[in-house]
């Protein structure tokens, strides 16, 4: 089953959304700041992005301007801040299997819908 991580509010989510249901493909929409990620959803998504944690936070809000932007964080504590925080996640995060793209380009959610 797809997943797609999604913030309404966000234009290149809703990008993301509409090439999923423009796909005709079954998917799961998972409103993450609402249903906010447990600790092994968030290290699965990581693992399936084959990324490290920091290169899954939105730098540029202000959350991680105020409280994080000059500390030297480990892995678990960039996930802790992500749950605590989950406007720090970046979006959107379409999961297909154990493959994963963060939807920016919306273009790049086409090679998980092959």
């Amino acid at each position: 089953m797809i997943k797609i991580y999604h913030n309404s509010r966000c234009s290149k989510s809703r990008e993301g959304l509409k090439v999923l249901e423009n796909s005709g493909k079954k998917f799961e929409v998972v409103n993450y700041l609402e249903d906010i990620p447990t600790k092994v959803e968030l290290r699965n998504v990581i693992s399936c992005l084959d990324i490290k944690p920091i290169n899954l936070v939105r730098k540029s809000e202000a959350i991680w301007k105020e409280k994080f932007k000059n500390s030297s964080l480990t892995d678990e504590e960039l996930i802790d801040a992500m749950i605590t925080y989950p406007k720090l996640i970046e979006r959107p995060i379409i999961i297909n299997g154990n493959s994963a793209v963060i939807g920016r380009p919306a273009s790049k959610i086409d090679s998980l819908l092959k």
